[in-house]
């Protein structure tokens, strides 16, 4: 997800928000925090970048890359998918749709689906680019599709969830929800739970719906509205949901961070932390980017909070995500940051481009892939040191030392 400033649903909204003093008045206020120095002690190298399309920047789109274990595939904003080589970056195809992307790509089922800022769903066949079919649904979407099985679902900044057939594109279902009369602009990527969808809303709710029937098998109110204003009541679940094991994790602008159980919608425990961005998890954390740009890291089991950090304050910063013993984070300057998964020290930072990362980086295998404002892709990877070859024998290797 993108930052506040990005995600107000029109310009009176932005207004208001103004008005009512959510960005300040002191200028000092909004100065992104200063970046400090420290010692690199995760070597982190570039493997390779490229160039996929034109420039994002000021728009508000959900394009991220996503893989399938043997490539990564992308689209930019004015129109071009493509399907790169992970380890070289070569581009194995590219389609030009000649249409302006929201969204997208999702990957499975052999498609490559994005999604146009007019509502339309695309998907190519992900072994050469070729289009499959193209459907409308009901507007604009910010949200990755989820493809799986039989079914594309999108969820469209009108609070709509459509499953649509992955053979041709035709509408298996709709699930809508009421939609508040202030919202941010934005969705929740739905994701697959065993066989229900599982998706957040403006209204604060998380649901699971059965893949086969559109049945709702839950109703989780997740981020209640408070307060008398619009502004006050503001609740969307617009960020990243994420699933480990039978365990769902999401959060809700002022309102909760929390853990439900996928089979009830149960709430297992929650936090009082406020997020835009949404979350990601590992088998052992929580993490999410606050409103504010501190990061923090909870207890999977517990909720409990591991460690705070606040060294990238109002820096817009994306999602945390695992990487290996590290959380990356992308933010406003092109700048990805490494942060110790235990203790939320800061062990490294590059700079991937002066154009800004607003999507979460992706991990695939041991690469992490980012995708900037700039339109470029690029790859990066751990520098493991280099093995001394004057090293004592193993005992396995050398003489037995007990004869």
């Amino acid at each position: 997800m993108t930052p506040l400033g990005r995600n107000l649903l029109a310009l009176s909204a932005v207004l208001l928000l103004s008005a009512c003093g959510l960005f300040g008045d002191d200028d000092e206020e909004l100065e992104p925090a200063e970046l400090i120095d420290f010692e690199t002690k995760v070597p982190i190298k570039r493997l390779w970048k490229t160039k996929i399309g034109a420039d994002a920047e000021f728009l508000r789109v959900a394009l991220r890359p996503m893989g399938d274990g043997n490539r990564i595939y992308a689209a930019s904003v004015n129109g071009n998918v493509v399907a790169l080589d992970p380890e070289s970056g070569k581009q194995v195809w590219r389609n030009k749709l000649g249409i302006g992307l929201s969204s997208g790509p999702g990957v499975g089922e052999g498609l490559v689906v994005v999604v146009s800022a007019d509502g339309y769903v695309v998907a190519l066949a992900a072994d050469d680019g070729t289009e499959r079919w193209r459907a409308y649904i009901s507007g604009e979407s910010l949200a990755t599709p989820l493809v799986y099985e039989e079914w594309v679902v999108v969820q469209a900044v009108d609070n709509k969830l459509t499953a649509l057939s992955v053979f041709d594109g035709s509408e298996r279902w709709s699930v809508e929800q009421s939609t508040p009369a202030l919202t941010m602009r934005g969705s929740t990527s739905p994701m697959q739970v065993g066989q229900t969808v599982v998706s957040g809303f403006d209204n604060g709710r998380v649901m699971a719906i059965d893949l086969s029937s559109g049945d709702i098998e839950w109703d989780s109110m997740l981020a209640p509205p408070s307060g008398r204003s619009d502004l006050d009541r503001l609740s969307d679940i617009d960020g990243d949901i994420a699933v480990v094991g039978q365990d769902i994790y999401a959060s809700g602008y002022q309102g909760r961070i929390a853990s439900l159980a996928a089979e009830s919608g149960q709430v297992l425990w929650a936090r009082e932390l406020s997020t835009y961005e949404g979350v990601s998890a590992d088998w052992n954390n929580v993490y999410s980017t606050l409103e504010n740009g501190e990061l923090v890291a909870l207890n999977r089991n517990s909720g409990t909070e591991i460690w705070r950090q606040n060294a990238l304050l109002r820096r817009e910063s994306t999602v945390p995500v695992s990487f290996r013993t590290t959380v990356a984070v992308g933010d406003l300057e092109g700048y990805l940051h490494f942060f110790s998964n235990v203790d939320g020290e800061p062990v490294a930072r590059v700079r991937a481009g002066k154009s800004a990362i607003v999507t979460t980086p992706v991990v695939m295998a041991d690469r992490l892939f980012v995708q900037s404002d700039d339109g470029s892709i690029s790859a990066w990877y751990v520098k493991e040191p280099k093995r001394d070859d004057r090293r004592a024998p193993d005992i396995a290797e050398g003489d037995d030392e007990s004869a």
